[in-house]
């Protein structure tokens, strides 16, 4: 199928979102494909975070319990809203620390080596964070990462075979942790099937859902994942630093948190100020220090969008958008070297094109400077991130007719091809 203009204005027109781009701020001139790697502004965030402010100005130490949203039950009350985006009950999902920082206090909870089960299976294509932090546990608990953190092996450099993770639990295993998508090619694993096949052969499962919540519907609780954890900022538009999430199923709220806090705490003996931890009785009991209250309140707005959408219609246009900028690529950009590294399959695939050139780094260099706003990954892989809140059938369009363009004039050779500071 030959995609032409008046097909792409007639999606634009028939796209039953399109109402929401008006919610964001974009920059006029500017095409944003990048919103899997930090989402943009809208305006119901930047009202929820002034109110926050307000609620600070008007309130003082009262706004712990007073004003229209309390602080001392925020984290909570975002918790809940999150939930439906992961298919949880309200009690297993929390809004609190960082996507690393919630790692770590997973893993200082379900990691229990005993006898042989010691070891840990992740993935070679993860993103770093999450390889440290399983490192770190792992000389914590006295033993020597090389020997005990497992990595499965890609096959073609891009995506990781499910049999080749079940291949590698044994009685020798004790937790997996894998990325629901991959950073890089945006591969979508199998929650479901992964998980059920970790638990036959006894081993804790432990998701990454940073590229995944608020693109992809997932159902956690159903699925019986023991944990997740995935960061606010991407999909879900809760800005740079955004404060981070975490699941916990319910089958393990009799656990006591690795980590403990006073926010962990059960709220009506934690200004009791006892010597003894009494932890919640939810996932609550993960938290460990005072809410960010100002970084969690942009997510607020951002959340009640979610809320009257629903995650089936955006990721329906997600698919859509992505199919169609992947037969846009295919049509004008045939010859000029790229490979399209991303699932093909509508049900392997995230929210995110990922195409690979040996100038990808030059290449994004010059999108940047002609309008558009990709994003690069080291060695060569240019990230193009349509999001169904805000991106048009146009912006596929231009995107790819700029990216035409930038070959045919060999634009990009202006810039060196090293990555930035920050890509």
């Amino acid at each position: 199928m030959t995609i032409t203009v008046d097909m792409i204005n007639r999606w634009d027109e028939e796209d039953g979102l399109k109402k929401y781009r008006d919610e964001f701020y974009i920059k006029e001139g500017s095409i944003y494909m990048d919103g899997n790697s930090l989402g943009l502004l809208s305006k119901r965030a930047e009202s929820s975070l002034l109110s926050l402010l307000d609620s600070w100005k008007n309130h003082g130490i009262d706004g712990w319990t007073s004003g229209e949203e309390p602080w001392f039950y925020f984290a909570e009350k975002l918790g809940e809203l999150s939930a439906p985006l992961v298919g949880a009950k309200k009690e297993e999902v929390m809004v609190t620390g960082s996507t690393t920082g919630n790692l770590h206090q997973l893993l200082a909870t379900f990691y229990d080596p005993k006898e042989k089960r010691t070891k840990i299976v992740a993935d070679e294509l993860n993103f770093p964070s999450d390889i440290y932090a399983v490192q770190s546990i792992l000389k914590l608990k006295g033993f020597n990462p090389d020997e005990q953190l497992i990595r499965v092996k890609s096959r073609d450099g891009h995506t990781i075979c499910e049999e080749d993770i079940i291949n590698e639990l044994n009685e020798e295993v004790a937790i997996l942790i894998l990325p629901t998508v991959l950073y890089r090619s945006g591969q979508l694993f199998d929650i479901e099937k992964i998980t059920k096949a970790a638990h036959e052969k006894g081993v804790i499962v432990g998701w990454d859902g940073c590229h995944s919540v608020g693109a992809i519907p997932h159902r956690f609780h159903q699925w019986e994942v023991d944990f997740a954890y995935w960061c606010n900022y991407k999909y879900l538009n809760a800005g740079p630093g955004g404060v981070g999430a975490l699941f916990v199923h319910e089958k393990h709220f009799d656990k006591t948190p690795g980590l403990t806090g006073w926010f962990g705490s059960d709220k009506q003996k934690q200004f009791d100020m006892e010597h003894t931890f009494t932890p919640a009785t939810t996932s609550g009991a993960y938290q460990i220090g005072t809410p960010h209250i100002f970084s969690m309140a942009p997510l607020l707005g951002s959340l009640k969008m979610f809320e009257e959408i629903g995650m089936k219609k955006i990721r329906d246009k997600s698919l859509h958008q992505t199919r169609v900028m992947m037969e846009l690529i295919e049509q004008e950009l045939s010859g000029y070297g790229f490979k399209m590294t991303n699932p093909l399959e509508d049900v392997c695939r995230g929210g995110h094109v990922s195409l690979e050139h040996p100038e990808a780094a030059r290449i994004c260099k010059s999108l940047k400077e002609l309008g558009v706003v990709p994003d690069f990954r080291k060695p060569n892989i240019i990230r193009l991130a349509p999001v169904a809140l805000y991106s048009t059938y146009k912006d596929l369009y231009e995107t790819v007719q700029i990216l035409r363009n930038i070959m045919n004039e060999k634009h990009y050779e202006k810039y060196s091809n090293e990555r930035e500071v920050v890509a």
